[in-house]
């Protein structure tokens, strides 16, 4: 049995275009993702920053507990949520280890009509790719639209907070600042690879949920009907699920998981620590005959 072929997963046709939400007067959602955490006062800053210059801001908190500097997790927390969103709204994300030095701060719009604010070092790159690719972009070096302070180690609250209140307040996205034509890191989650003349897959471990759930890079779209996977060197049977509940407390399972990657968990229990195992693990899907 071949596994199946499929466009890749990080990318969706889509189109639109508007500084609110379509039909309505409403003023666009802006999510918010950080590695900021909640212990101390940097998110209720960054949040004050927006609301001082576009008070009838409205604002998700998406999550501030990406691991401290990590991009790559911090882009795959954010290519998983921005389809929940309507189109044309604003995503502002702050993982930014290179923080005051010379990455570039950017805002971009996709072809859905959606602008993603934060660092050019990667974040925003597959939820970018995922709203159907870049439309325009601009580096945010006018601080004419920044905030009073200026520090160099809080850009989310000094650079990009001002700017995506200026965005959701209507000022166009063109007017802040100098018009770009790529972004500098063109960042993307590894694609699997096909074994054993197409009867195989593999791919790896990206995002380990908070329930202790593999979700990997295999595509549940691109697989067999019938298969086994194995990750490690430990063999989960059987085809993918519906639901947790179809095997016994503490057995391991595969399903098909809410972004549509295939994920292999424990019934009433951790995988990860069940099986030894995390980000990057190598996992691989045979087809059965």
């Amino acid at each position: 049995m071949v596994v199946r072929k499929a466009s890749s997963w990080m990318t969706s046709p889509s189109g639109a275009e508007g500084d609110y939400l379509p039909g309505t007067m409403l003023p666009p959602l802006i999510s918010l993702l950080t590695d900021f955490g909640l212990t101390d006062t940097y998110v209720g800053q960054m949040k004050a920053a927006i609301l001082r210059v576009a008070p009838h801001a409205r604002l998700v908190d998406l999550t501030h507990a990406v691991p401290a500097q990590d991009v790559r997790a911090g882009a795959f927390l954010l290519w998983s949520a921005v389809e929940a969103f309507a189109e044309g709204s604003l995503h502002l994300a702050v993982v930014d280890p290179g923080v005051g030095s010379a990455r570039r701060a950017v805002a971009v719009r996709s072809h859905r009509g959606d602008v993603l604010v934060g660092p050019d070092n990667g974040l925003l790159v597959p939820a970018l790719l995922l709203l159907g690719g870049l439309a325009d972009a601009v580096e945010l070096n006018d601080p004419a639209w920044w905030g009073p302070r200026r520090s160099r180690t809080f850009h989310g609250r000094d650079l990009f907070a001002p700017v995506v209140g200026h965005l959701a307040a209507g000022v166009p996205l063109e007017k802040l600042g100098r018009r770009l034509e790529r972004l500098e890191t063109p960042f993307t989650f590894p694609e699997p690879r096909e074994e054993g003349g197409g009867s195989a897959l593999v791919g790896e471990v990206l995002h380990v949920d908070t329930y202790g759930n593999l979700i990997t890079n295999l595509p549940v779209a691109r697989l067999p009907a019938r298969f086994d996977v194995q990750v490690g060197d430990r063999l989960v049977p059987g085809a993918p699920l519906a639901h947790y509940q179809a095997v016994a407390p503490g057995e391991l399972l595969s399903l098909g998981g809410s972004t549509g990657l295939l994920e292999v968990s424990v019934r009433d229990g951790d995988a990860a620590r069940v099986l030894g195992v995390g980000r990057g693990t190598r996992v691989r899907v045979a087809a059965r005959g």
